[in-house]
């Protein structure tokens, strides 16, 4: 195994302001077992998939709006080692039953807990959109998805109570004021987060390793066949806790600068494969429609922190959610390996079932969104529930219509295949043609033909066939042209 060859200090983690030694723990372990077993049993663990919240604790993060974030994570996903050098607060390190926390006060005194065993993971959910820089307590503004503190209640998509009720636990969240000046969590915010450790955990055959750069990490992908890829852990976690694989060697790739770049030039958005959605969601700031419209529907805010646009597209699953919205926007991805980078449309990525034309050795450094975008743009996600659901069927459009006649339109569709893909017979439908109820009628019947929809758990092949052509049927009555 070939890595920079540098000293290597203890893996620690700062946990609750102390600096604690992971010690000589199984390499699979994750952050959730590591606590408990430190006598810190507030998380929970519920689902052992990112489902529920019950594991949610706050980890400082590099911020968008301020230089630190404290961001909410599943415990129960992450290696201990993705943690070495890093800041973390549990539901006991943010107050005390003689000194409670603004968020733990607030669902005491509203109701916000029966059984107790989900509100820990609440309370941290909950904390980290209390720390949010841009949460302003004095906007008054208030719909079914905020309150007029400037609470994002999807801030708590991915904590489910199945006793308390909703209704108190949104109340809690609604009179929470501005922190307080003598907050130590708030003024942390504005002091640089940790940097990322260079680290190597070994126990028994299985090591984790994080390389100083994505160099090291080619090489070590070269060398190492057998070596298994992680960012933010919601995939592999899933398999480690569930399905009980353990992977000889774990390579750490979520801090490394060189896939985490981010721009918005005047031709093209560059998007680091490493980035979070949720800091992709705020870096991009609504400036690309599409996008804009996916990110709430893509599971959970919990698994969107953790959850990287290059680890999504990876797995090469038909059912991912940015792989539509990302062919409807005409995306290239930057792939590099050990010998040199290539650029390859992601129209072409996907060349079967959960298998794509990325090597062994390669991973996906970049993706890139040719600019300028289509007026006319939409996500529509078919689900059994609205929000951290896996989708039946997804639609990604972006289509341009000049003068009344479509001149150009790309439509993606996931769920309905193999493999994520273009709607191209019902793009070419499209093409040319005036953008009426009667041209897009006749696209929707070739629409619901496009993929070979199977028969599953989630929905029937006649059903997800079904909803292709209501979707564009919706498009059209919802997008019209300015």
């Amino acid at each position: 195994m070939t890595t920079t060859t540098q000293a290597l200090r203890a893996p620690s983690i700062k946990v609750n302001g102390a600096d604690t030694a992971i010690g000589d723990v199984p390499v699979h372990t994750t952050v959730l077992d590591w606590l408990r077993d430190r006598g810190l049993t507030g998380a929970k663990e519920g689902c052992a998939e990112g489902e529920c919240g019950a594991c949610s604790v706050l980890v400082a993060r590099p911020g968008t709006d301020a230089p630190t974030d404290w961001t909410a994570v599943n415990a129960c996903l992450l290696p201990i080692g993705s943690l070495d050098g890093q800041e973390v607060i549990t539901s006991e390190g943010l107050g005390s039953p003689e000194a409670l926390h603004p968020v733990q006060e607030e669902l005491a005194v509203r109701g916000g807990s029966q059984c107790g065993y989900c509100t820990p993971g609440f309370v941290c959910s909950m904390a980290a959109e209390f720390y949010r820089s841009t949460r302003t307590t004095s906007n008054g503004h208030c719909d079914h998805e905020h309150g007029p503190n400037g609470f994002d209640l999807h801030s708590l998509s991915g904590n489910l109570c199945r006793c308390t009720g909703y209704r108190p636990i949104r109340d809690a969240a609604y009179a929470l004021g501005d922190p307080s000046a003598d907050d130590a969590l708030a003024t942390r915010r504005y002091a640089p987060p940790p940097a990322p450790a260079t680290t190597r955990m070994t126990k028994g055959e299985a090591e984790f390793v994080r390389p100083p750069g994505l160099a090291d990490v080619l090489q070590l992908m070269a060398d190492r066949p057998d070596a298994r890829i992680v960012a933010g852990s919601t995939d592999l976690g899933v398999e480690v806790n569930l399905r009980g694989l353990r992977p000889p060697l774990v390579v750490a790739i979520d801090r490394l600068a060189e896939l985490r770049e981010f721009e918005f030039g005047r031709d093209e958005v560059r998007i680091g494969a490493a980035l979070t959605l949720s800091e992709i969601e705020r870096m991009l700031a609504g400036r690309v429609p599409l996008l804009a419209q996916m990110f709430p529907q893509f599971a959970s805010r919990l698994i969107r922190n953790g959850a990287t646009i290059g680890g999504n597209l990876g797995t090469g699953s038909p059912i991912g959610d940015t792989p539509p919205a990302l062919l409807a926007l005409d995306a290239s991805l930057v792939l590099a390996s050990h010998r040199g980078e290539r650029v390859e449309p992601l129209a072409d990525y996907f060349t079967g079932y959960r298998q794509t034309l990325k090597a062994d050795d390669e991973l996906i450094k970049t993706v890139v969104l040719p600019l300028p975008l289509a007026p006319l743009s939409a996500f529509h996600k078919i689900a059994k529930r609205r929000f951290d659901d896996i989708s039946s069927v997804a639609v990604g459009y972006a289509v341009d219509v000049v003068d009344g006649v479509v001149r150009e339109a790309r439509i993606g569709l996931g769920g309905v295949a193999a493999t994520p893909l273009r709607a191209r017979a019902t793009e070419e439908t499209l093409i040319g043609q005036p953008w009426t109820e009667r041209t897009v009628r006749e696209a929707a019947a070739v629409m619901a033909a496009e993929g070979t929809p199977m028969d599953d758990h989630r929905a029937s092949s006649s059903y997800r066939s079904a909803m292709l052509g209501q979707s564009l049927l919706r498009f059209h009555a919802e997008e019209v042209p300015a």
